[in-house]
């Protein structure tokens, strides 16, 4: 671990402490300013005195939260979604610690404003800074200050993407100062002598078609060397699963789980989508009446795509390969469905997803001027928010797909049937239509394998940026 590292971790301790106080103080002079006794009257006697040495005890009974909650931990890359996360979460408990003490000494504050206004200030100010400290930890990166120096070996598309990532965004506080194509006995004497003459922290392995011995390999040369060793797990081939392990008989008997969206998980995110749903319904309410109104002027039809021609109700295969009524606004000429099997269609526009048992087309002639202006922005998608609160979709998960194109699924890709289909999901961040299907199953199976809440969050929030990005397919 570089020094660096180890300097803007424990610098985190007294900034924390820094803005826990300044948090307690501040909601005490908020509660106590003229603008706010005018409101609601001071009734209780509480010296700044007496007050302070209250707080001083609880910040620090808060930093042993923040600490048993990892926010301590030392680790390379930091999400920042995942801090903001556990720093509510620190802070909710220990809101929940002040409330336990008021309770038992009902002298030690009389003031809820005080308690929940430096608990929402503790959040804010502690956000703000640690977010200083990370911009000062990236802008030093960018100056070759603090970075890791690390070996890639692989020749694979991922050792590609890894090298193009890091020699382009300096902020990730990596450099790799040489590369590998594979690792016998000659690059393992390179290696060894280039450790002798430049410093190496960490040996990356990207290369999900070595061989087991040759992992082993790296890995016993890397502990050798007293090396970190990271190694790039491959999403197609590698199955992340999670397991739990019983005793039965006294001989362990592990279970392999499909998701972790069982019991409690499935439970906290049906949850979640119902909260989501029906706010996120009422905010977008001016933008829905909006688009139904301009669909109607702008062509023939119905403002939903709910039927198919005859008058065929429209469905998307939902979890564990049921089928559910799905409907979204209607971005194409009425009756477009139908060209989907036209020969001379599929003969004059190119389909971006060839190959594979889904159809997205350059350039598609059957979408109408109000329909491109919908599709680009994903507008046309909103009214599936109806759907997630009636529990045939989530917030996130795998978008859903035609019943002609799962019959065409090959046995791995019925892993994305697992779940509730989603408005968004980890492919539609990572890449939307720009992705091939088999990436895009890639990304779908990680994200079920791997789900939380917290990552539901994240996608979520990635998503306007996803929206206005770019793409091939609109």
């Amino acid at each position: 671990m570089k020094r660096s590292e180890l300097f803007f971790t424990f610098l985190l301790v007294p900034l924390d402490f820094l803005m826990l106080t300044l948090a307690g103080i501040s909601a005490y002079y908020i509660r106590f300013a003229k603008i706010t006794t005018e409101i609601r009257p001071v009734i209780f006697n509480l010296p700044f005195s007496e007050y302070l040495k209250i707080l001083i005890l609880l910040v620090i009974a808060w930093l042993i939260i923040f600490a048993i909650s990892g926010l301590y931990r030392v680790r390379g890359q930091h999400n920042l979604v995942a801090e903001i996360y556990r720093i509510v979460e620190a802070c909710s408990t220990g809101l929940v610690l002040v409330v336990i003490l008021i309770f038992v000494f009902r002298e030690l504050f009389s003031s809820r404003f005080i308690v929940l206004a430096a608990w929402l200030l503790a959040i804010l100010y502690v956000i703000i800074a640690r977010s200083l400290v990370r911009w000062l930890q990236r802008t030093l990166y960018r100056y070759d200050i603090g970075t890791r120096k690390a070996v890639l070996v692989g020749a694979s598309k991922s050792a590609d993407i890894l090298v193009g990532k890091f020699a382009s965004h300096k902020e990730y506080g990596l450099e790799i100062v040489k590369r590998f194509r594979d690792f016998g006995t000659e690059s393992a004497q390179e290696l060894a002598e280039l450790i002798k003459i430049k410093e190496i922290d960490e040996v990356i392995q990207a290369d999900p078609n070595f061989t087991k011995a040759e992992v082993l390999r790296l890995y016993d040369f890397a502990d050798e060397h007293h090396l970190t060793f990271k190694y790039v797990a491959d999403l197609l081939d590698a199955k992340v699963l999670k397991t739990e392990v019983s005793e039965i008989a006294g001989l362990p008997v592990v279970e392999v789980k499909k998701t972790p969206l069982d019991g409690w998980g499935r439970i906290s995110k049906r949850f979640f989508d119902i909260i989501g749903s029906g706010a996120l319904m009422i905010l977008t309410s001016p933008i829905t009446l909006l688009t139904a109104l301009l669909i109607k002027l702008d062509s023939k039809g119905p403002v939903f795509f709910s039927e198919l021609d005859g008058g065929k109700p429209v469905f998307r295969v939902g979890q564990n390969g049921k089928l559910f009524k799905y409907f979204k606004f209607r971005s194409m000429i009425d009756g477009a469905h139908r060209y989907r099997g036209d020969p001379k269609f599929l003969a004059e526009n190119v389909n971006l997803r060839a190959g594979s048992p889904m159809m997205k087309f350059q350039n598609d002639p059957r979408i109408t001027r109000v329909g491109k202006f919908i599709r680009r922005f994903s507008i046309d998608e909103l009214v599936e928010l109806f759907l997630v609160l009636r529990g045939d979709m989530s917030l996130v998960g795998p978008r859903p797909h035609l019943p002609e194109e799962v019959a065409k699924y090959e046995q791995s890709h019925k892993k994305v049937l697992t779940i509730k289909p989603g408005i968004t999901g980890l492919a539609q961040v990572s890449g939307r239509s720009d992705l091939t299907f088999e990436d895009e199953v890639k990304l779908d199976t990680y994200y079920i394998e791997n789900w939380s809440l917290l990552l539901d969050l994240s996608i979520l929030l990635r998503t306007p940026l996803a929206v206005f990005r770019k793409r091939k397919a609109e």
